[in-house]
């Protein structure tokens, strides 16, 4: 069935209506010292029933119909993909391999304090918070994931608008996140199979399977056939070849991860690292995607984060206790957790700050579980309004914590080199020289 012509309009005033607001908010927040993250996420909640939802016209532009939603929504995705995949192939391996040890004591510990904190928290809410299936476990289990996760995408775009992304701290986040959001993934599984069908072990184990097969397929047979065809693509006038092929690798490996019941992003920030690998000449005909990308499919995927949010619920004071109760706990818990792992892991005190602040921006992909958890039933309403604010309200925690925390790290010349590299990817030339950013305060984590 085709789309029809009134829907079809709207879905063109939502995207221009986004994309402007989204622009305007974003040079208001960089006006004022902080990324344009900020005011992209911002838009949503502007935009969104907490605050216009009253005006007349609301409800023509923003209806109710599923279908219009799905439209918007099948757009933004497809943005995300993209997003999180430039994202990826700024991941600089060879740093991550040396430092393989922080990443994973860091990454395992950031992880499971706050797992246990979010389960413990799923014991002890009344149950006014729960939703009409799944049970106290499978509820506890969800608050766990939500605050384990992290969210690449707004982790990404948070140090790119920084310029921080080449500094190791950047690079440790991003992997660090893209594991746990792996995991997280696979309990919001476990959730699933034990609000639909109860426990299954079989079904977990299965998953496990299917990663396996994934990470290993992609080892051996894509990753070669993707550094063939990009070096071919690369090899030509212009860059329209090697976008093409760049963006069928990552739509395919996006649907690759979804099939084995694992989230898009997944794939897409797998393809992304596959697309770092064949070398400069590749990434330089890139540029014109990421431009694209940070212009225009990030800012749209951000500012819709926050328009099904209603604040208004909050006016309860039972439900504004719980609230800020659950984001208290979401912020201490996901902050102690990198910080332990980090000073753990041989990171110093302000590169453990650094990485908790970086990890406990949870942006969209809470709300993608927010969401999966309301539609299970194991939410109420009221408890998916507080979860979507701990996603909107860390992300914006996010850029001014960094701010504060990477100008006590020294930037030490392995970084300069990485900053220069990934230029590469932009018009923007880096500086053929930096003034230290902040006191002196050792950055050089040891490899």
């Amino acid at each position: 069935m085709s789309i029809g012509s009134h829907q079809f309009l709207i879905l063109l005033l939502q995207l221009a209506v986004l994309l402007s607001v989204a622009l305007c908010l974003g040079r208001l927040a960089m006006r004022f010292g902080l990324p344009a993250v900020v005011g992209e996420l911002l838009t949503g909640v502007l935009l969104g029933p907490s605050i216009l939802g009253n005006l007349n016209g609301y409800g023509w532009l923003w209806p109710g119909d599923v279908t219009q939603w799905q439209l918007l929504d099948a757009i933004t995705q497809l943005g995300v993909l993209l997003f999180v995949a430039v994202s990826g192939a700024h991941l600089e391996l060879r740093t991550l391999r040396r430092r393989g040890r922080t990443v994973a004591v860091a990454g395992s510990i950031a992880l499971v304090l706050p797992l246990l904190i979010g389960m413990a928290t799923g014991y002890l809410l009344p149950g006014e918070a729960l939703g009409p299936a799944g049970g106290r476990p499978a509820f506890a289990l969800l608050m766990g994931v939500v605050m384990a996760v992290s969210a690449i995408p707004v982790i990404a775009k948070t140090f790119i608008d920084l310029k921080m992304l080449h500094r190791d701290i950047g690079q440790l986040t991003l992997v660090t996140a893209a594991g746990h959001d792996v995991v997280a993934w696979l309990l919001l599984s476990v959730v699933s199979v034990m609000t639909l069908t109860g426990f299954d072990g079989a079904r977990v184990l299965a998953n496990l399977g299917h990663l396996a097969v994934f990470l290993l397929a992609v080892t051996v047979v894509v990753r070669p056939a993707a550094i063939f065809a990009l070096r071919r693509s690369a090899a030509g006038e212009g860059s329209g070849a090697t976008i093409t092929v760049s963006v069928v690798l990552i739509v395919g490996c996006a649907a690759a991860s979804h099939a084995l019941g694992f989230e898009a992003v997944l794939g897409a920030f797998v393809a992304g690292i596959l697309l770092n690998t064949p070398g400069r000449a590749v990434t330089a005909k890139l540029a014109p995607l990421r431009t694209f990308v940070l212009a225009v499919f990030a800012p749209l995927f951000l500012s819709t984060a926050g328009l099904k949010m209603d604040l208004l619920a909050l006016r309860d004071p039972g439900t504004l206790l719980i609230a800020a109760l659950v984001l208290g706990l979401a912020v201490v818990g996901k902050l102690a957790g990198a910080y332990i792992g980090g000073r753990a892991g041989g990171l110093t005190h302000w590169e453990g700050l650094a990485l908790g602040a970086g990890l406990n921006a949870r942006g969209a992909v809470e709300i993608v579980v927010a969401t999966i958890g309301l539609r299970l039933g194991v939410l109420s309403p009221a408890m998916y309004t507080i979860v979507v604010l701990v996603a909107v309200f860390t992300s914006l925690m996010a850029p001014p914590m960094l701010r504060w925390t990477m100008s006590r790290i020294e930037q030490c010349t392995d970084e300069r080199l990485r900053e220069r590299e990934l230029a590469v990817w932009s018009d923007e030339q880096p500086p053929t020289h930096r003034a230290r950013s902040g006191p002196a305060h050792r950055s050089d984590v040891e490899t």
